[in-house]
This record gives structure tokens, sequence and C-alpha cells, in this order.
């Protein structure tokens, strides 16, 4: 419905580099180059400058691209305004998520989706957060599921629409004798004189840890690195230290580890965004596995009783 050649200038914009913008794209450099100079040539502008040995985009660039979101999402909305009049619902779907959403909260959505429209096919790809974003731009992913970090579009950003979709505690691991465990109640700042055990530099959940740990007024000890909940477990089972894990994060129950829900304001907690690309979220399909994942993650984790509330 739109030049594709504006998606290649929106995917260079998005990147900073051609090479970079070609790898998500699927194409060679010289490709998008070939399509970046024959979009300048029909818009008689310059849409790329020299900076160095890099590139910078245009004033022009700049308006184009500014354009190009408001006739993307458009679309989109006209592709779901269509869907919802179809007989039948057939094509693809693709979710994309971080390792725990792509464990719980997204195959239940893709049986969902299979089971209702039997026509659709349902692809699930297991992503990092800012790769999530790179698909959804490139047009390979529909509906992600990623983390709220510093790193994360700010929601004015007009190419995409995020939405909270839950508040995901982080608890507290520890040897299953350590001295936190005979206490009622535990903050995180109880845990600032021991040895941490963290993702490795520039993970999600590496910053994770660090943005809790500061908010609660200490730098962590950084003992040793695990980007995998079992192997950090495993290491607090051996007392190497102790580490953060989301309330969704399922751990081996043979370890001899204490889980630990941490109080105080604010208690840390990752935040799990829902995203698509600006104008689908009203899709039928889209709409329907947003709904699944949303019960999904209610089921996995109800809201607190207030007090005096009794459970059912």
């Amino acid at each position: 419905m739109i030049d594709p050649k504006l998606r290649v200038l929106q995917m260079v914009a998005h990147h900073g580099t051609v090479t970079a913008a070609a790898a998500a794209l699927h194409y060679t450099p010289s490709a998008v180059s070939h399509q970046l100079r024959q979009l300048a040539a029909e818009l008689g502008v310059e849409l790329l400058t020299q900076s160095g040995r890099g590139i910078r985009l245009t004033a022009a660039a700049a308006t184009v691209l500014r354009h190009a979101d408001v006739l993307y999402a458009q679309a989109e909305r006209a592709q779901a305004e269509l869907a919802a009049t179809a007989d039948e619902t057939g094509g693809s779907i693709t979710l994309c998520g971080f390792s725990t959403a792509a464990t719980h909260l997204l195959p239940p959505a893709a049986a969902t989706l299979r089971d209702r429209y039997r026509q659709l096919t349902v692809r699930v790809i297991e992503a990092e957060p800012a790769r999530c974003f790179d698909l959804l731009l490139a047009g390979d992913a529909d509906l992600a599921l990623l983390i709220a970090t510093a790193d994360t579009p700010p929601a004015s950003d007009t190419r995409f629409d995020q939405q909270p979709l839950l508040d995901d505690p982080l608890d507290l691991v520890v040897p299953s004798e350590h001295r936190l465990t005979t206490r009622p109640t535990v903050t995180l700042a109880d845990a600032a004189d021991e040895p941490w055990i963290l993702g490795r530099p520039g993970s999600t959940y590496h910053h994770l840890v660090l943005t809790a740990c500061t908010a609660a007024g200490f730098t962590p000890n950084i003992a040793h690195y695990a980007d995998e909940w079992d192997t950090g477990t495993a290491l607090v089972a051996h007392h190497f230290g102790i580490i953060l894990v989301p309330r969704l994060a399922r751990l081996h129950d043979d370890w001899p580890v204490a889980r630990i829900p941490l109080h105080g304001e604010p208690a840390p907690a990752r935040r799990i965004l829902a995203a698509t690309r600006l104008g689908s979220r009203e899709h039928p399909v889209i709409a329907t596995a947003l709904t699944s994942i949303t019960t999904t993650a209610t089921a996995l984790l109800p809201p607190p009783r207030r007090p005096g509330e009794r459970a059912e």
C-alpha cells in the first residue's frame, strides 16, 4: 500500500547505519543504498549526508519520516478495519517476546489464535526487547512483549503503540539457610552488602538489577555473571551470591534456595509492555492475542488481596 522505500528510510533512521538497516531488512547494504538513492531522486531532495565516516539524515529526511509514520499508521488502521469485516481470517501473524514471555505468555496466545482462526499461520519468536522493536518496524513481527528499560522508545514514538501489560515483581533468591530468611519482611536494601549475581553487562537483566539496586540506594557488589535463571540459582545454592528473579520466572524445586518477596517503596518490579505498530492494535487477530495474554498474565500474577479480604 505504501512505497517500500519509505520503510528502508525508516530502518536506516532507526539503526543509524546502512549496514545495520540492511541486516534488519534481510537486504544487502548496496540494495539499501540503491533504494535510498531512488527515493531521493523521486522526491527531489537529499536524504543522507556524510558525517565523518558515517551518515546523517538531512532535514528533508526528517520531514519525509514524519509523514511516513502517519502513512504507515493509517495503513495499519485500514488493514484492521478491513480484517474486521472479513468473513474468514487468514494470512499470518508473528508474536515475539523476551524469554519469560515467550515461555509463559505467548504459547497460550498462539494456541488461542490457532484454534480460533483455522486459516491463520501463527509464529512465535523469542527475542530481546531491543530486537522486538526491530522486528515490529521491519514487519517481521506484529505483536511484541518486552520489558521497559531506559532504551525503550518513548511512549510518544509515532511508530509504535506501547501499552503496560503488567508489573512483574522481583523476588530475592538466597541460600535456604540465609540470614534474611528469618525476617518477617525484607527490603532490597537489606541485601546491599551481599555478593550479587547479574546478567552480563548490556543485557536487559543486568540493567534491570542495577536500576533496582540504585533505586534502593546502593550499588551491588557483582561477584558472578549468569544470564539464565537456572545458572544463577545453582550459584546461589552453592553460596556464591544472591540474585533477583522475576515472579513469572519458574525455578527448579530441587535447589536448596529460598525465594523471598521484597517489600519497601518502591518494591522492585519489571514493567512488561505489549507493543504493536501504531494503528494495528484494533486488528481482530491482534486484539484476540492481547486478550489471551492479559488473561494468562492475570492468572499467573493475581492482584494482591486487600486487607481483610478473604481468598476464594
